[in-house]
């Protein structure tokens, strides 16, 4: 297969997934990121040296907002697709160090954008997020619902994204088609995200924050559920709908080739449900200290992913159980935890 795909964030958590499964299904890859220190280093290094194992498989350690650079890929490569995953991840983080969210969400999609016009993609998919619904209460999420009322910058600059794209979509015909995943957790995962850090602490003996005293919901979605959904949207690019009215059609959709999905799991979980799923793959019982919700948290996500059953015939499935046990699994092997 001579398809040529660039994975930006190709060390990254869902990045380092997506290219396995490229690779393995005999694409040529070339994977940027810039390996910054957001979480252990370490890891991503780990990730890397799998990958570097392909000879499919090229990297350069590139930031987005490094303007020439990412140029100079795209002119070298000529790239048939791009997968753009490499962002300022985290809503907490964001409120303490907004301006690195600027630097990559938005200075480094725009580079993207720019390169995908001047060098003929024929897709884009980028990765946007459920954290886009903010203070939304309609459930479940819908990518026909209005979504202007962010309760975090890092949802804020991700919507950001998704209006970029239907500009340069519009503009110059880019077909382009954002990602909204919802809490995506498994193997290799982020050592910020609280699946992570619980099972950390569990293992230490130490206890855990459970926020708004449990009492909130969220789609859970396994990363082998995450990257079977962008690769079947690899090759449906979305088409212009020139008909467009916003009165009667899908907002997700538009005049201009521009595409929105939801990939959830389209099964809320509560966040104790989650816990107690911990517990047992890890044999041990979590001690617990209840707290108040957390600045820019929300209470609920749920994701309709009715338009990607109807498109690619698929729908995330792997259950919270199943999921947590794979990723212990993994944990106690990579950090050589003894039973």
């Amino acid at each position: 297969m001579n398809e040529k795909i660039l994975v930006s964030g190709s060390s990254g958590f869902i990045g380092f997934h997506l290219t396995t499964l490229l690779l393995d299904r005999g694409y040529q890859v070339i994977g940027v990121d810039n390996m910054n220190d957001y979480y252990d280093v370490n890891l991503k290094e780990s990730r890397l040296e799998k990958l570097n194992k392909y000879e499919n498989f090229s990297f350069y350690k590139i930031d987005l907002k490094d303007k020439k650079n990412i140029f100079n890929l795209f002119k070298q490569y000529k790239f048939d697709y791009v997968i753009n995953l490499a962002a300022q991840a985290g809503v907490r983080y964001s409120i303490e160090n907004p301006y690195a969210y600027v630097d990559s969400n938005l200075i480094g999609f725009m580079n993207i954008l720019e390169s995908c016009r001047t060098y003929h993609v024929r897709h884009l998919l980028y990765a946007s997020s459920s954290s886009v619904y903010g203070g939304n209460k309609v459930i479940p999420f819908s990518t026909n619902h209005n979504v202007d009322h962010p309760v975090s910058l890092y949802a804020a600059t991700k919507k950001s994204n998704e209006l970029m794209a239907h500009a340069y979509s519009n503009l110059y015909g880019i077909p382009t088609t954002g990602l909204r995943f919802f809490t995506v957790y498994g193997p290799w995962g982020r050592p910020d995200m609280a699946y992570f850090s619980f099972t950390k602490d569990i293992l230490e003996g130490k206890s855990i924050k459970v926020f708004n005293h449990g009492k909130m919901e969220r789609d859970f979605t396994y990363i082998e559920d995450i990257v079977e959904g962008i690769y079947k949207l690899i090759d449906r690019p979305p088409f212009a709908n020139k008909g467009w009215d916003e009165r009667k059609d899908d907002l997700s959709t538009s005049f201009a080739p521009y595409k929105i999905y939801n990939i959830g799991n389209n099964n809320p979980v509560q966040l104790m449900r989650f816990i107690n799923a911990l517990e047992s793959a890890l044999g041990k019982e979590a001690e617990k200290i209840y707290m108040d919700m957390q600045p820019g948290d929300v209470l609920r996500t749920y994701a309709d992913v009715s338009d990607l059953e109807r498109d690619i015939n698929f729908k995330p499935s792997t259950s919270i159980e199943d999921g947590l046990q794979k990723f212990v699994e993994w944990y106690e092997e990579y950090y050589n935890i003894e039973k």
